[in-house]
């Protein structure tokens, strides 16, 4: 089934909701962004809401704002770090995300970085895509493969139509399929293959220390379970001092390895709820230790730290969880 013909992500006629319910909506599902309408219009036509099947989560987003930001400022206010692969179903929208600029049309498709800032461009009118909500620890560490973020799939790209007609046949399973599993591993590789990249990242690198720790952050990413990775070795890796690197780190009210262990944490979180999900035999300890962690009494300090929670509460049934 080609995702474009799924007449449960159309409408003939889409309903009005008010600004503040819209914002709310889309907030609730995709974290800190800030839409700005159309001069004075209070009214959105169309509806953000969240979609889940087969194990993972969608947000259906449709509207006919002006704009949708998202600065470094709501980026730091979010948990939940994640790559959007983001899929246009009517209308288009202009996107500008890492210095790229693109116009998405019905089909095309996009992958977007969460912790890096957006602006969607609608200009009033109408648009409806769908994003798929990936974990972003997951999908860098958990494969040698380089791929890009801020390309564009054109619609009739062979890669594009794949990337469709697997959310079709995601969105026609529920969770409690067999083969649910094995759809969103194939899922998650099937979104790399599709945007593999074509050159070095690092090609790019300037002085400038957002341009670094844009870099680094690739590099934490990528890297993220190896026991060699330290600020040290990145500061090797893109030829400037510790010291500079560590001056880069403080002007944004963070240190590298404060960001390196939050990173962690995020991917053992992703991973529990693996264990959660596909009743793995996996304990705690052993995914921590996966991730990078060598000292577990450190390692739940940190994680209950972060998200107020000890690690094994996520393994509790929803109506026992604290």
């Amino acid at each position: 089934m080609e995702l474009l013909n799924n007449q449960t992500l159309m409408q003939h006629a889409w309903a009005t909701v008010s600004y503040d319910q819209w914002t709310s909506d889309l907030q609730s599902i995709c974290g800190n962004f800030n839409p700005k309408a159309v001069e004075s219009v209070k009214a959105v036509t169309g509806a953000a809401r969240r979609i889940d099947v087969c194990g993972m989560e969608f947000a259906h987003v449709s509207n006919d704002l002006d704009r949708v930001h998202r600065d470094w400022d709501d980026i730091r206010r979010d948990a939940n770090e994640h790559l959007f692969l983001i899929m246009q179903l009517e209308g288009s929208c202009g996107l500008e995300h890492v210095g790229h600029q693109a116009v998405l049309d019905v089909g095309d498709c996009i992958l977007v970085d969460s912790t890096r800032p957006t602006t969607f461009h609608f200009g009033g009118q109408f648009s409806n895509h769908l994003s798929l909500h990936l974990p972003r620890q997951i999908m860098y560490a958990e494969s040698p493969i380089d791929f890009d973020i801020a390309r564009k799939l054109e619609a009739f790209d062979p890669m594009a139509m794949m990337l469709r007609a697997l959310v079709a046949k995601i969105m026609s399973n529920s969770a409690s399929d067999a083969a649910s599993a094995n759809l969103r591993h194939l899922m998650f590789n099937a979104t790399r293959q599709a945007f593999v990249s074509n050159g070095d990242a690092m090609s790019a690198l300037n002085d400038s220390a957002s341009r670094r720790l844009e870099m680094v952050d690739i590099l934490i990413d990528r890297h993220l379970t190896e026991s060699d990775l330290s600020a040290k070795w990145l500061a090797t890796r893109i030829g400037v001092s510790i010291r500079t690197l560590q001056q880069d780190f403080q002007g944004i009210g963070m240190t590298c390895t404060t960001v390196i262990r939050d990173k962690r944490l995020r991917l053992v979180r992703e991973k529990i709820a693996q264990i959660k999900d596909q009743k793995s035999a996996r304990t705690i300890a052993e995914v921590a230790y996966s991730a990078g962690f060598n000292d577990i009494s450190y390692f739940n300090r940190s994680f209950k730290d972060l998200f107020d929670c000890a690690p094994t509460d996520l393994l509790r049934p929803l109506s026992t969880a604290q």
